[in-house]
């Protein structure tokens, strides 16, 4: 009985021997595994870019700054000047640190979408990038209905979202925005990390009736949910190329 034991034993401690550990990486969001990248100033060109997809590429931010005694609102460019892109899809970003945008601000950026489609690049439309705090959802959902208003039909609009929208918001108004933008990215991460909690924060988002995307950021953490992934409003994945350490 002992020697069956001990052989039992030892067959068993071989078969775990021959299973591969997990890859050192592993959890690791590798920039060559997706397809669709946001492209920031300053940021390095990768060979990854080769088989990107979609790209959302920042043209600049919408600030308020004090003029002549003011408060005034401008446009400040930012990012890659026109390029000469002829596959996948593009969509021009503008960060927002304000949204007491004016007519002439919604000129500039519709002005700079007919600078890129006039070079032959397949523009898909405008992303907002603005950091809304959740309890001020409602006032965005009115800035967007004027915004999309002022958009061009063939030009879609879409946003960035903070993960919390989906624990701490009201869902109603939140799936309010499938009237109004045509996908959302929610980031899970803050600056240039993975924000450690965003676990804890994805079955939230299964409640979400509108299009939406998973922002990671390169070299961040990601573990895929596949429940999340099952949703019928998912649309995949974005990730933030960021410049990479030198070995």
């Amino acid at each position: 009985m002992l020697l069956r034991q001990l052989a039992a034993l030892l067959l068993t401690t071989l078969a775990l021997a021959c299973i591969p550990p997990p890859p050192a990486d592993a959890g690791v969001v590798r920039a060559e595994q997706y397809s669709s990248f946001w492209l920031w100033g300053g940021v390095q060109p990768q060979p990854v870019l080769a088989q990107a997809q979609t790209l959302y590429i920042l043209q600049g931010q919408v600030i308020e700054k004090k003029q002549q005694g003011r408060m005034q609102v401008a446009v400040v460019a930012q990012g890659m000047s026109v390029a000469r892109l002829k596959k996948g899809k593009v969509w021009l970003v503008y960060r927002a640190d304000t949204l007491n945008w004016t007519p002439a601000v919604v000129e500039v950026l519709l002005g700079r979408l007919r600078q890129w489609q006039q070079a032959g690049n397949p523009v898909v439309g405008l992303q907002v990038d603005f950091d809304v705090k959740t309890r001020h959802l409602p006032e965005y959902v009115a800035f967007l209905k004027q915004l999309r208003a002022a958009l061009p039909t063939i030009w879609q609009l879409s946003i960035t979202g903070l993960l919390d929208w989906g624990s701490n918001g009201d869902s109603e108004t939140i799936n309010q925005l499938n009237r109004i933008v045509d996908e959302v990215v929610v980031q899970t991460y803050q600056g240039r990390k993975s924000i450690p909690t965003y676990k804890r924060y994805l079955p939230a988002l299964k409640r979400l009736t509108l299009p939406f995307k998973i922002g990671l950021i390169q070299q961040g953490e990601w573990v895929p949910d596949t429940t999340l992934e099952a949703s019928p409003w998912f649309r995949g994945y974005v990730v933030f190329l960021q410049n990479q350490a030198s070995p």
